[in-house]
């Protein structure tokens, strides 16, 4: 049990880093809790986390070695990937400005109220069609996780990693959506939707230049 302990606290250490650094799904919270609300930007990270226990499940049957190995799946990912964050930043970018609610919520003249299954959606498609997490997540647990650990252990450990993610961005659409970050948004929401969506294209060029290593 304490050696579990110990590989898990090694890998909370690797993947904590991971969490808080600038990406595209820290950029899909941030937009969601200004455009949509709390309630979006929530189920948005549910989203990511459910995505993250996907890429673990499969490095722990084996199958991302097959992918990191495979310059056609690592091609097909990648460009689905660019093509999807080139498409929200491109969404951000035609959205008028937004008119904020007491309850928190925005709307554009293009984006209407968000449904939870769109919001849920956003957020696992995000963090799926990232290659770059097949090599993270299979560098990670074959650096520090032992090939004799069970694999039910090692599915556990994937659920608190996506527990922790999850716990980050619910935090960040807390502090997104409080009364000073939403009167800010409600002054400036023309430039910020072309912000965030310039930011979304940059991400989804970033990872057109990406190799499989």
């Amino acid at each position: 049990m304490q050696h579990y302990v110990l590989e898990l606290l090694s890998l909370m250490a690797i993947f904590s880093f991971a969490i808080i650094s600038p990406g595209a799904d820290l950029a899909m919270v941030i937009r969601q809790s200004l455009v949509h609300g709390r309630r979006a930007a929530i189920i948005t990270s549910f989203g990511i986390g459910a995505s993250l226990m996907i890429h673990v499940t499969y490095t722990i049957l084996g199958l991302g070695l097959v992918i990191s190995k495979s310059i056609l799946l690592f091609n097909i990912i990648k460009w689905c990937g660019v093509a999807y964050l080139v498409y929200i930043g491109v969404q951000a970018l035609r959205a008028g400005e937004a008119s904020v609610d007491p309850a928190g919520s925005a709307e554009t003249d293009v984006e209407k109220r968000q449904s939870g299954i769109k919001a849920f959606g956003l957020g696992f498609m995000a963090n799926a069609l990232n290659p770059k997490a097949v090599f993270f997540f299979l560098s990670i647990f074959s650096a520090v996780v032992s090939h004799e650990t069970p694999g039910l252990v090692k599915l556990g450990y994937g659920f608190v990693m996506a527990g922790c993610l999850i716990a980050w961005f619910v935090g960040v659409s807390f502090f997104m959506t409080t009364p000073r970050m939403r009167a800010a948004f409600s002054r400036a929401s023309k430039w910020i939707n072309r912000t965030s969506g310039l930011v979304f294209i940059a991400f989804g060029l970033k990872l057109a230049a990406a190799k499989a290593s």
